[in-house]
């Protein structure tokens, strides 16, 4: 863009309503973390690492322990459709993230599909499932997740009791560090889930266990090594083994539902929790309604139980010896026990909102690492989350890899910057860009983008660099900083006539000349846009540099936002009209409505670019406010009737009636 004379100073440094309306609060319930040491004469875990939540994408409880389970994280995500591709991918060497999409039926009926250590297998949406197979974790497999799935329908009419098949939902022996979250298992050939020979460090938490006989069998060995957390499932429709424990070291179960249980008459074989052999099992805050035997223990076991709720229950309810205290090992905080009903149904099994994460750095070094791991083509998010911290690095997003959000972890956009100090000298105005995003269908949140080169003290030709330029289509920023000084935020589109759309709001962007830019549909709204001074008392430079599309309705819009300014009063221009080449197609059109302006702008505050006369583009203001919104002749005022269908849905909307806005 052309060059704006003159050099800026440096930068200046009751009832059941209310158990419903709680459990509706509850969604970010469950920190966890860990205190205290390990009884002297058991297996000691390591501490646990720090809090999570309900829906977070990190497992808790004993799974977190030792290491943690990371599962597929630090390699490529993949999307499976047909049986050949998953079985392919999940016993492979290398880590996968591998996500199933719709149903794969399994043949021959009641196959093995074999997962390999450092996997994460997880469902698109609430809609992947396997059917008619076992997911099977031979011994020694480390480092596995299974979430968001339905494993359905291996079970052979007859065989209710499973002897003459053993077609599992998911079979596992002598393996460690697995979290099975979110998973609904139903209808199959033996057990549910059996987790079996000295398995160590699992968490097994808000997943579905229905219409079966044999729920959730663990041990199966003399050996007292296993350590196990069960929360927030619901065994519904099932029989016994809702678990069966044998023999494990530690076995934590809390705010489990168990309900609708089968009755078939069994005196002894219908049943709710075991502690089985030498097993220490404590049970808190869970919910038995209609149970036979809700929890019981044998006489060389120790069972404690505490605020469980039993409801319509028959039979045994043991509880004797002191077992053990999960806050050693790790934090966490129980749900009410008469929440848990509304609160199991509603939570657990497969959710639409569970997508992939992908962690930087813990994960992956580099935000673009990150990047890179996504598949081609992604046609469901991928959440890349990165760290607090400074990134020193630029970030590419090309339009092969939509459906990426890209989110800062910190407590502020502050914590979370990814920053260089290009100059278009070096590389071109698009070259400049700390981040570059051409894909479609990609949102940034708590995050600062920065383009940190200082105009003032080096002598260059051109200026510009820019902290963002956006490319794609239906590009969301929630939250985010944008720094810079000249062309700071470009939101452009593959060519003139195409329409590409971008929304801001509650952001914060700064610069000084042309700083918001491009011919990209924009909608920037509730945020601070602030207009730096670069040492003049007359030109400090232009907030705008519009180049939209003369076909194009509609190009940027500011509203209900407000426009700081450090510079001197009658020094700031709102905009300019930007012909990028002279392209007399390019007509600038901006809107900027409902918007506090600060003195530092000027009272004409449109201006002339390269020859083209700013009375030929489309500028308007609409009911703002403050030292700066004055009337005058050269200052457009947008009518009643034109404002009524420039609002930001009006900008938005395209022909796919695109709402982002509607999220909030």
């Amino acid at each position: 863009m052309t060059q704006l004379q003159g050099k800026r100073l440096p930068r200046p440094g009751a009832g059941q309503g209310r158990v419903l309306a709680a459990v509706l609060g509850l969604v970010a319930a469950l920190g966890l973390g860990a205190v205290g040491q390990a009884r002297a004469d058991t297996p000691s875990p390591e501490k646990a690492p720090a809090a999570a939540s309900r829906w977070t994408d990190q497992p808790h409880g004993f799974a977190s322990l030792a290491g943690g389970t990371t599962g597929g994280a630090g390699g490529k995500v993949v999307t499976v459709t047909d049986q050949a591709s998953l079985a392919k991918y999940a016993a492979a060497e290398e880590p996968y993230v591998i996500r199933v999409s719709g149903s794969i039926a399994v043949e021959p009926f009641g196959s093995d599909i074999v997962v390999a250590s450092n996997k994460t297998v997880i469902g698109v949406g609430d809609t992947g499932e396997i059917v008619h197979g076992e997911l099977h974790l031979n011994p020694g497999t480390s480092n596995v997740i299974i979430r968001n799935l339905t494993i359905r329908d291996s079970y052979v009419e007859g065989d209710w009791d499973g002897k003459t098949t053993d077609f599992d939902a998911i079979q596992m022996d002598t393996v460690d560090h697995v979290w099975i979250d979110h998973n609904r298992f139903t209808h199959m050939g033996d057990g549910l889930l059996d987790i079996r020979k000295d398995s160590r460090y699992i968490t097994v938490s808000y997943n579905q266990f229905t219409n079966h006989n044999k729920a959730f069998g663990i041990g199966w060995t003399t050996n007292v090594l296993t350590e196990m957390t069960i929360d927030h499932n619901w065994f519904n429709g099932t029989k016994q083994r809702n678990p069966s424990a044998d023999n494990l070291a530690y076995a934590h179960l809390y705010n489990n539902y168990l309900s609708s249980q089968v009755k078939d008459g069994d005196p002894v074989w219908t049943y709710g929790n075991w502690a089985r052999g030498k097993t220490r099992m404590v049970i808190e805050n869970s919910y038995y309604d209609g149970v036979q035997h809700p929890y019981q223990a044998d006489a060389t076991a120790e069972l404690v139980q505490r605020g469980s709720i039993l409801r319509n229950t028959t039979g045994r309810t043991d509880a004797w010896g002191t077992a053990f205290d999960p806050h050693e090992f790790y934090d966490y905080r129980l749900d009410p026990a008469a929440a848990v009903p509304a609160l199991v149904t509603r939570f657990s099994g497969p959710q639409q909102r569970i997508g992939v994460t992908l962690h930087v750095p813990a994960d992956y070094p580099t935000v673009q690492a990150a990047v890179d791991a996504v598949p081609d083509g992604n046609a469901v998010p991928v959440t890349i989350a990165v760290a607090p911290g400074t990134y020193r690095a630029k970030v590419y997003i090309p339009a092969t890899k939509p459906n990426i959000v890209l989110q800062g972890t910190g407590q502020d956009r502050s914590d979370t910057v990814i920053v260089y100090d290009t100059p278009a000298a070096y590389g071109g105005s698009t070259g400049s860009a700390t981040v570059r995003i051409a894909a479609n269908d990609v949102t940034a949140r708590h995050l600062t983008f920065s383009n940190d080169f200082d105009e003032a003290a080096v002598e260059l030709n051109g200026e510009q660099a820019l902290a963002m330029k956006t490319t794609g289509d239906r590009i969301v920023f929630e939250d985010t900083a944008f720094l810079g000084n000249q062309d700071t935020l470009m939101t452009d589109s593959p060519k003139l006539t195409t329409v590409s759309r971008v929304y801001v709001r509650d952001s914060y962007i700064e610069g000084d000349v042309d700083f918001v830019y491009g011919r990209a549909t924009t909608v920037i709204e509730r945020s601070v846009i602030k207009l730096l001074s670069r040492g003049s008392t007359t030109n400090n430079g232009y907030m705008t540099a519009a180049s939209t599309w003369t076909g194009n309705l509609y190009g940027f819009l500011i509203t209900r936002s407000k426009v700081v300014s450090d510079a001197p009063d009658q020094s700031f221009h709102l905009g300019r009209p930007w012909h990028p080449g002279g392209e007399p197609e390019a007509v600038a059109q901006v809107l900027i409505r409902d918007t506090e302006l600060p003195a530092a702008v000027k009272s004409a505050p449109w201006t002339d670019m390269s020859g083209f006369s700013w009375k030929d583009a489309r500028f308007t203001e609409y009911r703002n406010y403050g030292p700066g919104a004055e009337v005058t002749a050269d200052r457009p005022q947008m009518s009643d009737e034109d404002a009524r269908a420039h609002t930001v849905a009006d900008y938005l909307a395209g022909s796919d009636g695109w709402a982002p806005y509607a999220r909030h």
